[in-house]
């Protein structure tokens, strides 16, 4: 009985929705430009915008060659929406700074990479792709000590103040445009692929992003309160505490498997967290502030997955929601 009133519904609405002026008849539709036959235009309410995440990057090279490698064919190619120059570059040849825009929003550009954030993967598919000329780099680890196990070393420049400036307005207008883009879907490169990308680096200025109205932060009061509670919980050890910072990360939106996860991707997606929420000390481990901040995190924008684990005093959220 079920499978067969249903199409004749879905008929009826469909009837009730051309009679009351639900469609267009007029020989261009919503994608259309032809007079060639007519279109029917019946908006469905079951669809969404494609676009759901907004990424940043830093290029780590200058204007003229990130220009030159996001436009042009080669063996690897890449692309952005927008690029976004910075001041005292030599190679940019305006005075003011200025938006450039390479792909279309409504197009796929190719920048994401084999990415991840929330229960979305390829974020190309998903995403608009903003690249800031920022000259940061990572130099490979030095062999030239036997024995020594070296690290990369890595050197990052200030952004340009009216860069960010240019990248908070720009970034502004996308979010009017595609409401789906929710603070946590504000993401850095190294946020949706930890594995292979850091940009744009922990120079860049999320916190004044968001205080703009671009993106996520957290609030001091509630961090501390958390970090209370956990300086006090000293009951834990340490394997337990990263899987359990690993389910929150999930939590958040990163693309993190709390259960099979290794511990060198622990370490990798908790450092990405860091270069995004605490950039002043990256070191990977799931110390008590790293969480207090994470939580933070959780009961502003996410409270009903926070209320889910019975150790954090929910008494207490409650009573500063109140």
């Amino acid at each position: 009985m079920q499978s067969f009133y249903k199409p004749l519904a879905m008929t009826a609405a469909f009837v009730a929705a051309t009679i009351s002026g639900g469609c267009s008849t007029t020989g261009a539709g919503l994608n259309h430009k032809s007079d060639d036959y007519k279109i029917e235009v019946v908006e469905s309410k079951n669809a969404s915008e494609r676009v759901r995440f907004l990424v940043m990057h830093f290029t780590a090279i200058d204007f003229d060659t990130s220009l030159h490698v996001l436009t042009q064919p080669s063996s690897s190619p890449v692309s952005s929406h927008y690029l976004i120059p910075e001041n005292d570059d030599p190679s940019y040849p305006h005075d003011d700074l200025r938006v450039y825009q390479l792909v279309d929003e409504h197009r796929r550009a190719w920048h994401a990479g084999p990415s991840w954030w929330e229960d979305r993967s390829q974020l190309n598919d998903h995403s608009i792709g903003i690249e800031i000329v920022n000259k940061s780099y990572c130099r490979p680890p030095s062999e030239s000590t036997p024995g020594i196990e070296a690290e990369q070393v890595c050197f990052f420049p200030d952004f340009d103040p009216e860069q960010i400036d240019l990248v908070i307005a720009l970034s502004k207008d996308i979010l009017a445009r595609y409401p789906a883009i929710t603070p946590t879907r504000v993401v850095g490169h190294g946020d949706i692929i930890p594995h292979y990308k850091i940009d744009p680096g922990p120079k860049f200025p999320w916190q004044k992003l968001a205080e703009a109205g671009v993106g996520a932060w957290y609030d001091d009061e509630t961090v501390n309160r958390h970090l209370e509670y956990l300086n006090g919980n000293t009951t834990s050890d340490r394997d337990s505490v990263r899987r359990r910072f690993a389910q929150w990360m999930n939590d958040y939106g990163y693309g993190i498997d709390p259960e099979e996860a290794s511990e060198e991707e622990i370490s990798l997606f908790t450092r990405a967290f860091q270069y995004h929420f605490r950039s002043w000390k990256v070191d990977g481990e799931a110390d008590n502030q790293t969480r207090a901040i994470m939580l933070a995190l959780l009961e502003k924008y996410f409270p009903s997955k926070l209320s889910s684990y019975p150790e954090i005093p929910t008494g207490k959220i409650a009573t500063a929601a109140n």
